[in-house]
């Protein structure tokens, strides 16, 4: 049996919003009371583009290639968390995330993925930015309201 791969140190963050800025959010199943927007490391050989595309998908359910998909040109490097280093190659501390944003109509279907989160919201774009647990997913929904008032 061969070692697990480890996860690249790469990622999108989709921010899912409707076009009056409610955004979807999701409670992780490790983590209860954690919520946050879509998030996953991209896999080898794969554009960032794909792996927005693919981690909608597989958390929500949503196939965001039939929606407006946006790469914000927004990156965030990040320390990971001491509880998930061990996914990573030995001595990688850091995380370059790559945010997006998907709008989606306020009724599209959400399936979420029960091995990875517990529940989905949708909340008004402040209320979502306050109960998000990470600094970059508030700042990518702060990013959002300001994005669409331009």
């Amino acid at each position: 049996m061969s070692a697990p791969e480890h996860k690249l140190p790469v990622s999108a963050l989709v921010v899912i919003h409707t076009p009056t800025l409610e955004v979807l959010l999701l409670e992780r199943a490790d983590r209860p009371g954690f919520w946050q927007s879509v998030t996953g490391s991209q896999h080898a050989g794969e554009s960032l583009r794909d792996t927005a595309i693919r981690e909608v998908g597989e958390e929500t359910g949503i196939d965001a290639a039939h929606y407006p998909l946006e790469a914000w040109n927004l990156q965030n490097v990040y320390e990971i968390y001491p509880i998930w280093r061990h996914r990573y190659a030995p001595g990688v501390m850091h995380n370059t995330e790559h945010v997006f944003g998907l709008t989606v109509p306020r009724d599209v279907p959400i399936r979420v993925a029960p091995r990875e989160h517990l529940q989905a919201k949708w909340l008004g774009w402040r209320e979502a930015a306050e109960q998000v647990f990470s600094w970059s997913n508030r700042k990518a929904i702060l990013a959002l309201a300001e994005r669409m008032r331009h």
